[in-house]
C-alpha cells in the first residue's frame, strides 16, 4: 500500500509540472515529516498519559495536522466544511505554515531538538505544489499512511531508500544521494562501532553511512538499555550537509530508520579553518563518501595545509584532523588518490602514511557508483600511529556492474572474511611501506598474484570460426537478395 501511494503522490507532481524527479521527493518529504510529527506527537501524548504526565504540543493546534491538512468528524471520517481545499490551501501553507515552521530554528532550545530540526528543514524549503487541488489530493494520501508502529516505521525506510537509490542512478552528481548500501554496510563491518563512540560524516548526502551505523548499533535492539538506546539517539551520529536537498532527504531518512532528532548540520563542512579544531571538536570514527571531482575557491583552501582545488582530498585532511587519536575512518576516494603525482597528493599521502595506519585499501572495480564514471577506494586507517604494512584487496567480479546489475554484498564477502587476518589471495596482498618510494609515495593498485597472461587461442579455432562467419554472412546476403 505505501509503494503503490509514494508512486500515486509522483503521479501528481507530475501532473502539477512540480519540477522533476529530486523535487518530487524533496515536495513528498515535507508532507510525510509534518505526517511523522503528527503521530510522534499523538505517540508520545498517549505515553505520557499512560506515565499519569502532561505532554505539551510542539505545534500550537491551528498548525497541527489534525487542523490544516485533514481535519475529521467524531466518526473520523474528513470534515469537508473545515477542509482546506485549492488556492485557500495553497496560501495557508504558503503563507502561514512554513514561516511559522520556520521560527523554530530561533525558538529552539538547542539543535538537538525536534524543534531546531523543524526550523532548520522548513528554512531549506518552499512549497513547489501550484495547485491547491493538487496539494489537497497528496494530502489525503499520506493521510491514510502512518508511522506509528516500528513495522511501519520498517516498511517506509525501505521505501524511502529505494527512492534515494532512484535518485543516485540519475545523473552525474547521484553519489551525493546514494552510496551503495552492500558497499556502506560492509566499510561499516570493517571499522566496527560500538555503543559510546562518536560517528561523523561531514559530507553526509542523504546519511547512507549514519543509517547504516545506526542500523549496526541497533541489530540486537533488544538488548540494549534505556541508557544505551539514549546515547544511541543523541549522542552517536553526527553529520553535516552543504546542499539543502540532500540535507532535506538525510534528516528525513534517519527519521524513517529510527533516530528520532538526527544531529546533521546545514553548513559546508570546508569552510572550516583546520587549526580551530579542538579535542572537543573530534570524534571516534569517520566514515564518508566525500564529492568526487568537486574544485573548491582559493579561500576555502586557504583553510588547509596542504592546497588544492579537489574537494575530496581537501575532505580527506579534515577528517584526518577530526579523528581522536586512536579514532578509525572508513573513507571512499577516487582511486588516483593512490598514484597521481602533484605536489598537494604527494603531500595528503605522506601526511596520512605518517599520522595513520592505513592497514587497508579496497579497490574497487568501475559501475559501483551509477552515473558517476570514476573508479573509486576504500580507505580503512587509524589515527595516531604511522603505517608499517598495507593490505591491499582487489574487487574482481565476473559481470560488469551498473544499474541493471549492482554491487551486492555477496560481492564483498571474501574481502570481509580475508580483512579479519590480512591474508594473501588471489586477489590480495600486503606491502611493506618502508619498500615504498618515499619521493612519491606511490600507493598504486598493482596486484602482483593477478596473471595478465593473455592465452591465445590455436590457429585452427580462428580460422574455424572464420569459416562459420562466412557462412552466416552468405545466407544474410541470399536473404536480402530474395527480399530485393
Amino acid at each position: 500500500m505505501f509503494e503503490q501511494s509514494l508512486k500515486n503522490i509522483d503521479n501528481i507532481l507530475r501532473a502539477d509540472n512540480a519540477g522533476g524527479a529530486l523535487d518530487y521527493i524533496e515536495q513528498t518529504s515535507w508532507i510525510l515529516f509534518l505526517k511523522y510529527l503528527d503521530d510522534l506527537e499523538k505517540t508520545k501524548k498517549t505515553e505520557a498519559a499512560l506515565a499519569g504526565k502532561k505532554y505539551n504540543n510542539i505545534l500550537e493546534p491551528q498548525y497541527r495536522w489534525e487542523s490544516w491538512a485533514c481535519p475529521k468528524t467524531s466518526a473520523g471520517k474528513l470534515d469537508h466544511h473545515k477542509t482546506l481545499d485549492g488556492d485557500d490551501l495553497r496560501d495557508f501553507v504558503n503563507l502561514k505554515l512554513f514561516p511559522y515552521l520556520k521560527k523554530f530554528r530561533v525558538s529552539a532550545e538547542n539543535s538537538d531538538t525536534v524543534e531546531y530540526k523543524i526550523g532548520e528543514i522548513f528554512s531549506e524549503l518552499k512549497n513547489k505544489i501550484q495547485s491547491g487541488y493538487a496539494l489537497r489530493n497528496i494530502l489525503d494520501i499520506v493521510d491514510s499512511l502512518h508511522f506509528r508502529t516500528e513495522e511501519e516505521k520498517h516498511e517506509w525506510s525501505h521505501l524511502y531508500e529505494s527512492k534515494i537509490r532512484g535518485m543516485g542512478n540519475a545523473g552525474q552528481d547521484g553519489g551525493q544521494y546514494y552510496t551503495p548500501r552492500p558497499l556502506i554496510s560492509t566499510i561499516v563491518k570493517i571499522v566496527n562501532p560500538k555503543i559510546g563512540d562518536t560517528i561523523y560524516d561531514g559530507a553526509c548526502g542523504s546519511a547512507g553511512f549514519l543509517v547504516e551505523a545506526f542500523n549496526y548499533l541497533t541489530a540486537n535492539r533488544e538488548k540494549l538499555s534505556s541508557k544505551e538506546w539514549d546515547i544511541l539517539q543523541k549522542k552517536t551520529l553526527y553529520g553535516k550537509e552543504k546542499i539543502s536537498l540532500p540535507y532535506i532527504i538525510g534528516i528525513m531518512n534517519m527519521i524513517l530508520h529510527g533516530v528520532e532528532t538526527p544531529n546533521i548540520k546545514r553548513t559546508n563542512t570546508l569552510t572550516e579553518n583546520l587549526a580551530d579544531i579542538q579535542e572537543k571538536d573530534r570524534y571516534d570514527i569517520v566514515l564518508a563518501n566525500p564529492p568526487f571531482g568537486g574544485k573548491e575557491r582559493k579561500e576555502v583552501q586557504q583553510n588547509f595545509p596542504i592546497k588544492t582545488g579537489e574537494t575530496a582530498f581537501l575532505f580527506l585532511q579534515h577528517f584526518i584532523k577530526i579523528l581522536k587519536a586512536g579514532g578509525k575512518a572508513g573513507i571512499v576516494i577516487k582511486n588516483t588518490f593512490l598514484s597521481i603525482t602533484d605536489n598537494a597528493s604527494v603531500s595528503l599521502r605522506k601526511l596520512l602514511l605518517e599520522n595513520c595506519n592505513l592497514h587497508t585499501v579496497l579497490d574497487l572495480p568501475g559501475g559501483v557508483f551509477a552515473g558517476a564514471g570514476v573508479k573509486t577506494v576504500v580507505l580503512f586507517f587509524e589515527k595516531g600511529a604511522p603505517t608499517k604494512k598495507v593490505w591491499f584487496y582487489q574487487l574482481n567480479l565476473a559481470r560488469n556492474l551498473g544499474k541493471g546489475q549492482p554491487l551486492n554484498e555477496a560481492d564483498l564477502a571474501e574481502f570481509v572474511e580475508l580483512q579479519k587476518t590480512k591474508a594473501d589471495s588471489e586477489n590480495s596482498w600486503s606491502i611493506d611501506v618502508k619498500n615504498v618510494d618515499q619521493n612519491t609515495f606511490d600507493l598504486s593498485v598493482k596486484n602482483p598474484n593477478k596473471n595478465d597472461e593473455v592465452v591465445l587461442r590455436e590457429s585452427k579455432e580462428i580460422l574455424e570460426e572464420m569459416r562459420k562467419l562466412d557462412g552466416e554472412n552468405g545466407e544474410i546476403l541470399d536473404n536480402i537478395k530474395k527480399l530485393l
